[in-house]
């Protein structure tokens, strides 16, 4: 997810940084994760057994991790596009968001195989960037263009044969550059929030309608917002550029949002997105600013709540 970085808005935020320690190891959880070379790693996703996932950029092939020991290998090869933002579900599914591909994948993440794929928009004149599951249905972010699109799974969880286009409208503006990013749930679990990196603005959506309403953060900006978490009322947002996770407090219907504090860490080499286990949140360093080789090392970094 390239972003322009707007001068003005990062002298804004990093006047208020405040750095937090790393979370301290044990012999048996690394607070430092190798990648492979050349893996340009994305989203994040933890299941329940503390596996992480981690989609290439480069091919679209997916990398597990186990957090306790740190070691991990390639489950799944990719078509050749991306992987971007990343969902397990209590299914042992993993929701793969195809970014320029326009798609998205399911994948076991026992086997590795492919169990269904979605052609979401055009191949190229779209940019399907993350992904939320809620009530029964994935939702995906389109940077490019502006809607969301819904997968409804069926009984027992059951795939769809098609994913439904679900335009945005009312207060969400597309503009130039990177729009809807990230995507997580309310606080009172009844809509979804999209940060719309370019802008620095957060949104409310109704997930039925797709319309949009900008939450309220009292004059500060998320500029660069990538992923997001959501814990009880507690929001993450990474914002990717500014080496920063921006921690705010909404209220239950997220309509406002109050900053609380910002996380920074000397070990932060542009991270995209944010997952969390046992204590910790972990992110991925997608390393934008370093010219990609198949050599270039990649690392996951946590840190703690």
């Amino acid at each position: 997810m390239k972003l322009r970085i707007i001068a003005t808005a990062v002298a804004c935020v990093t006047l208020t940084v405040m750095s937090a320690a790393p979370a301290q190891a044990g012999p048996s959880r690394p607070d430092t994760i190798a990648l492979p070379n050349g893996w340009q790693p994305e989203g994040i996703a933890i299941d329940r057994d503390g596996d992480a996932y981690f989609g290439s950029r480069a091919t679209g092939s997916i990398y597990r991790a186990d957090l306790k020991t740190g070691q991990g290998t390639i489950i799944s090869q990719g078509p050749g596009t991306p992987s971007l933002g990343l969902k397990t579900d209590k299914r042992d599914r993993l929701f793969v968001a195809g970014g320029t591909g326009g798609d998205a994948r399911v994948i076991d993440t026992k086997t590795g195989a492919l169990l269904k794929s979605y052609q979401l928009a055009a191949a190229g004149a779209s940019f399907v960037n993350d992904v939320i599951l809620h009530r029964g249905a994935a939702y995906f972010t389109d940077s490019r263009n502006p809607a969301i699109y819904k997968l409804t799974l069926g009984r027992r969880g059951a795939l769809p044969e098609a994913a439904t286009t679900i335009p945005l409208t009312g207060a969400i503006q597309y503009t130039t550059g990177n729009n809807a990013n990230g995507i997580e749930i309310t606080p009172d679990r009844t809509g979804l929030l999209i940060v719309q990196s370019n802008t620095g603005k957060l949104f409310r959506v109704d997930p039925a309608t797709g319309v949009t309403t900008e939450v309220n953060l009292g004059g500060e900006t998320l500029v660069n917002g990538d992923g997001l978490l959501l814990r009880g009322t507690t929001l993450y947002v990474v914002q990717n550029r500014l080496n920063t996770v921006t921690v705010l407090t909404l209220d239950e219907a997220a309509t406002k949002g109050t900053v609380t504090k910002r996380i920074t860490d000397p070990r932060f080499d542009v991270p995209t997105t944010v997952a969390a286990w046992r204590g910790r949140l972990y992110l991925p360093n997608a390393r934008f600013t370093t010219t990609p080789t198949p050599e270039t090392p990649y690392t996951v970094v946590a840190v703690k709540k």
